[in-house]
């Protein structure tokens, strides 16, 4: 379905459908992905591309970045297809990685498929046999794709007054978009980071640790769905 096809609180409802139904998936069954849902998925990828100045490239039927140990050590399983986050190498890469790349493992989610944000346990040599990498960008991470075994878990995470801090009453649109925060994937579900509300504006900060920015990057995207008000920056 076309975003110009449907209405905002529509298309906001699409998408809370699909952050509370993605969940991680490491294993898949041997099913190859449609050509349409290739399609689809590559044009919403392209979408992202022009709107943030990233490089991410969609690899299908490639299963040699998840062929090694280190994949066999993060229990993946029948990896063949995923999605390579390549950017510009600046301050900005890991926070917009995990916005974009959200972004496109939600519209994955639509198109029936699972997912898994991976940052260590995969082939980065092999992958950048793969892929395209310009001068100046970098391979921060994938995510695995296709049809899972299961379609995941729930695990239980933080509450909203953990994650967040406000200077009076929690008002409706803050406290929905608070709840998409809940569901956003982290590193080890972790959870490092804060929103805070003074009046009307919102800002959004990273923990420390591994990763802490691109969690940022994937907890802002859900915000921005939840309440409806825009966070990000355009590039």
């Amino acid at each position: 379905m076309d975003k110009s096809e449907i209405n905002r609180g529509e298309w906001r409802q699409i998408q809370m459908k699909a952050i509370r139904k993605r969940h991680s998936v490491r294993a898949y069954i041997d099913r190859a992905i449609e050509p349409d849902t290739l399609s689809l998925l590559n044009q919403y990828i392209n979408e992202c591309n022009r709107e943030s100045g990233f490089n991410i490239q969609l690899c299908a039927n490639e299963p040699a970045a998840f062929s090694g140990a280190m994949a066999r050590y993060g229990k993946f399983r029948n990896v063949k297809n995923y999605i390579a986050v390549v950017g510009k190498d600046d301050n900005s890469l890991d926070e917009k990685a995990g916005y974009y790349g959200e972004k496109i493992v939600l519209k994955a989610q639509e198109l029936g498929l699972n997912t898994c944000w991976v940052a260590l346990t995969f082939s980065k040599s092999k992958t950048k046999k793969t892929i395209k990498i310009k001068r100046g960008e970098k391979l921060l991470l994938v995510i695995s794709l296709g049809y899972g075994e299961t379609d995941g878990i729930s695990h239980k995470g933080k509450t909203i007054e953990q994650l967040c801090r406000t200077d009076g009453k929690m008002p409706e649109w803050f406290r929905n978009g608070m709840e998409a925060v809940q569901l956003a994937p982290t590193a080890r579900n972790q959870q490092k980071f804060i929103f805070h509300l003074t009046g009307d504006e919102v800002k959004a900060e990273a923990g420390t640790g591994f990763y802490t920015k691109v969690d940022l990057g994937i907890a802002k995207c859900h915000f921005e769905i939840g309440s409806g008000r825009k966070l990000m920056q355009e590039p």
